[in-house]
């Protein structure tokens, strides 16, 4: 049960801001509505916090909800304005209706509170649902509606992710190493250096590039070619040639800045084009795929057709594909997602996979061609990711707030230049909380091409025609007993016909039972 307390009990306010408080306390009361919104919203509050502990601090009363002792997380609201009541929190932050010391802390309170949530939060968003729909009845489209409407197409400019990106501008999981002092090194010791997410994006680069077998001469091709840093590594690093593919053309033209600035015009290619129009020309070209962080934009019905057009790029025999996505843990995913601050907000109609789902995607498309080599789970390097994002944007605020606003002259409005900053700051703080507890993870999955002679029909009949001498020489051999009437290895156990298929791949093709020995020597 919620306790309640007078503000003069519980008082967070500074001295410097008591005038502020004594105003908000004189002002109009709530209308009806908005007390009735309080009133379900702090009952459904009740019921779900189990876990750790939630103070609200109001214009007339302060709630506690949940034991401020336990060791779950700790959060104080204080509410700016009555609307806070009547939207989705993310809106009510972002516009500036609640101020929260710490944002990490709501978003531990509702992982931690997961399954009491769920059970509850029904009854939240149909209050919340009567409101928003009163709401646009009534008002229409208010200041604060526009403003929240206007920024979701700020994102577009590329001085925004420079201003917290590393240099080569990897919007993606960085690897933190020993050199950076691990996934927590930004939160122990010295804390985080200048240079600390630079080194782990590259680190990242070079691992996927690794992974991906390339070597100079070989044609690499990419989905999401973001700002061209992972095309550019592969040329000047490894040798060699790429295509990669963008739906920005802000992102090209930068990415291809860069390639000139480099030196690699004619090595890299960069692409306005969406994976599904890949020319005929590019059918069994490429040595290697990758694309990373791409995979949540392509929605489940397309995965299918994802992995045919890999399939179809790269070469028949000696190809690798390396991909990354943000995921879903396999109890989580669903083929469909609603709607959410990620996919309202952020990236529109964004879906997140399973792990499970890309591979079996990727075995079912390629016809079994695709043979899964490794699963790497990058979920805890995210975290320190995204507070390092979230640390250079702090730094680079108002620098910022004068470039973007060249191009979005709403953005010198302080409140929303205001909610545009913390729409970021929300999902680093919303991400982060999700990558620790587990909520979500990262994974990267590579695949090799199965060895095509060991399955193609003939390679199969030469088997058998040479399983009758083979089942000989296991005979003496390993002391196998041969059931007459077979002929070709037509009726061996599973564990035989693997055996003959394993001493032919190390060479053998003439006759052990004659021979005595097992291959070539």
């Amino acid at each position: 049960m919620p306790h309640r307390s007078s503000p003069s009990q519980h008082s967070v306010s500074s001295a410097g801001s008591s005038t502020l408080d004594i105003k908000t306390a004189a002002a109009a009361p709530y209308s009806m509505f908005t007390m009735f919104a309080r009133s379900s919203i702090l009952s459904v509050l009740r019921s779900a916090i189990a876990v750790g502990y939630m103070r609200i601090e109001d214009r007339d009363d302060t709630f506690h909800f949940g034991n401020e002792k336990t060791d779950g997380a700790v959060v104080h609201l204080k509410v700016v304005s009555g609307k806070f009541w009547t939207r989705v929190f993310t809106e009510a932050y972002m516009i500036g209706d609640v101020e929260i010391a710490n944002l990490k802390s709501i978003m531990d309170l509702w992982l931690d509170n997961q399954s009491t949530v769920a059970a509850v939060s029904s009854v939240y968003a149909r209050v919340l649902a009567a409101a928003s729909g009163l709401r646009n009845a009534f008002f229409g489209q208010t200041r604060s509606r526009a403003r929240l409407n206007a920024i979701a197409s700020y994102d577009q400019s590329n001085e925004l992710f420079k201003a917290f990106l590393s240099r080569e501008m990897m919007y993606s999981c960085a690897l933190w190493g020993d050199a950076e002092g691990g996934v927590r090194g930004d939160l122990l010791g010295a804390g985080p250096s200048a240079n600390d997410l630079e080194g782990a994006q590259m680190r990242k680069i070079h691992h996927v590039l690794r992974a991906a077998r390339v070597k100079p001469g070989d044609r690499l091709l990419e989905f999401g070619t973001g700002w061209g840093a992972l095309a550019i590594e592969a040329a000047a690093t490894y040798g060699c040639e790429v295509d990669t593919l963008t739906l920005s053309v802000e992102q090209k033209e930068l990415a291809e800045e860069r390639v000139r600035a480099r030196g690699l015009v004619g090595r890299v290619r960069v692409h306005l084009m969406d994976y599904r129009d890949l020319p005929a020309a590019f059918e069994h070209q490429f040595d290697a795929f990758v694309s990373i962080e791409m995979l949540e934009h392509v929605g489940s019905k397309y995965y299918k057709r994802y992995f045919e057009l890999v399939d179809f790029a790269l070469k028949p025999a000696g190809a690798t594909v390396v991909i990354t996505s943000s995921t879903f843990p396999e109890g989580r995913y669903t083929g469909y997602q609603a709607d959410d601050f990620m996919r309202r907000y952020m990236w529109p109609n964004s879906c997140l996979p399973s792990a499970t789902v890309l591979i079996d995607s990727a075995y079912a498309s390629s016809g079994g061609r695709f043979t899964l080599e490794a699963v790497e789970n990058h979920a805890p390097h995210y975290p320190r990711t995204l507070r390092t994002w979230g640390r250079r944007l702090r730094a680079n605020q108002w620098a910022l707030q004068e470039t973007l606003a060249a191009r979005h002259p709403a953005l010198r409005d302080r409140a929303t230049y205001g909610a545009f900053l913390r729409k970021w700051e929300y999902l680093f703080a919303y991400a982060a909380a999700g990558f620790a507890k587990g909520y979500i993870t990262c994974h990267m999955l590579t695949f090799v091409r199965a060895v095509r002679a060991l399955w193609r029909a003939s390679s199969l009949r030469r088997a058998r025609a040479d399983a009758d001498d083979t089942i000989l020489y296991l005979e003496r051999r390993h002391g196998c007993v041969r059931l007459g009437g077979l002929r070709g290895g037509e009726a061996l156990s599973r564990r035989s016909r693997c055996a003959c298929i394993a001493l032919m791949r190390r060479g053998f093709r003439g006759s052990p039972a004659k021979t005595g020995r097992g291959g070539k020597g």
